[in-house]
């Protein structure tokens, strides 16, 4: 079967390689992998950016994707062959697409309680959107969170976990503002729902131009967190995913004690969560955002769109 595999660690040395057909043991399950997504963090690991955490090569690349059960091994009755699954991004602690290698090849074993059916009204492309992009919004606007209807949520950016949390708060019934710097963007994210898009190149102290806000999903960082910091209310919360923008910065600690902020941190989400995200997707047929779709053997052109930021929602790749 053919694969992605990383010998070095530099996306100049990803190749397509040959690798052995696997077989289920028990408890194991073979999938035919039919579509997979891009996130930000797929470039880090290329470049051993966690450093040991990253794993060891050589590495098949790329966490989130949509299979097809070909084959169960001996015990296994959560799935049945012919069922549509993704995998969890964590399997048991570890995550794939580094350390543990990732979807980015045609088969695959993982075990039996790591996989989910996938919502009957996605495509393989948008079903492969949901384990790290979208749980990881559900964390930051469900669980942390804890949006209710008429609260107000301001988002940045327009990548794939930006706009999930804007569905999402949406379904939650929030009102929601959108920070990105194009105006192009601004208008498709006003359809999908938000109600006010700033432009942080014409307005870069956004966040006094949009304060009060319950959650603040966090994208950007060092550059980013004092305006979320201006824009969150008095005892309301940042959801802090991306560090886009730098992982290190002098950060004034008097506003977050005196008006009460919540720092919070997201990572992912819990197979349990998941699971509920998959209901509410299901239940209120969310469509994820894709923007792009590339070959399997098209995946430095995907990588170089990925970097490049001008996507608006996920980039995937289609595996044959």
């Amino acid at each position: 079967m053919k694969a992605w595999q990383l010998d070095d660690w530099s996306i100049e040395r990803l190749a397509v390689v040959e690798r052995p057909q696997p077989r289920p043991g028990r408890g194991e399950v073979l999938l035919r992998m039919k579509a997979a997504s891009l996130n930000y963090r797929d470039l880090v690991v290329l470049r051993r950016g966690y450093g040991p955490q990253t794993g060891e090569l050589p590495l098949v690349p790329v966490s989130d994707g949509c299979g097809v059960v070909a084959e169960v091994g001996p015990g296994v009755t959560r799935v049945a062959v012919g069922d549509r699954v993704c995998p969890s991004f964590f399997q048991a602690g570890k995550s794939l697409g580094g350390p543990l290698d990732g979807v980015l090849q045609q088969s695959m074993i993982l075990e039996e309680s790591f996989l989910f059916k996938v919502p009957e009204h996605l495509a393989d492309e948008e079903a492969a959107a949901l384990p790290c992009a979208a749980l990881t919004a559900w964390s930051a606007i469900v669980v942390e969170g804890r949006v209710k209807p008429g609260d107000s949520v301001l988002v940045q950016g327009t990548g794939g976990v930006s706009l999930f949390a804007l569905q999402f708060a949406r379904l939650c019934g929030a009102r929601v503002t959108v920070v990105s710097g194009s105006d192009a963007k601004l208008e498709r994210a006003k359809a999908l729902g938000a109600e006010r898009g700033l432009n942080y190149r014409t307005t870069p102290e956004w966040g006094k131009e949009t304060g009060g806000h319950d959650v603040v999903v966090e994208i950007g960082g060092a550059q980013s967190l004092p305006q979320s910091l201006r824009a969150v209310r008095a005892g309301g919360t940042i959801c802090l995913i991306g560090v886009v923008s730098g992982q290190s910065m002098a950060l004034p600690l008097g506003p977050i004690f005196t008006r009460r902020v919540r720092l919070q941190g997201i990572r992912v989400g819990t197979p349990a969560e998941f699971e509920s995200m998959l209901r509410a997707v299901e239940q209120h047929r969310l469509q994820p955002v894709v923007d792009r779709v590339f070959a399997f053997d098209e995946l430095r052109a995907a990588l170089d769109y990925l970097a490049s930021g001008a996507h608006f929602g996920k980039i995937c790749l289609r595996i044959a």
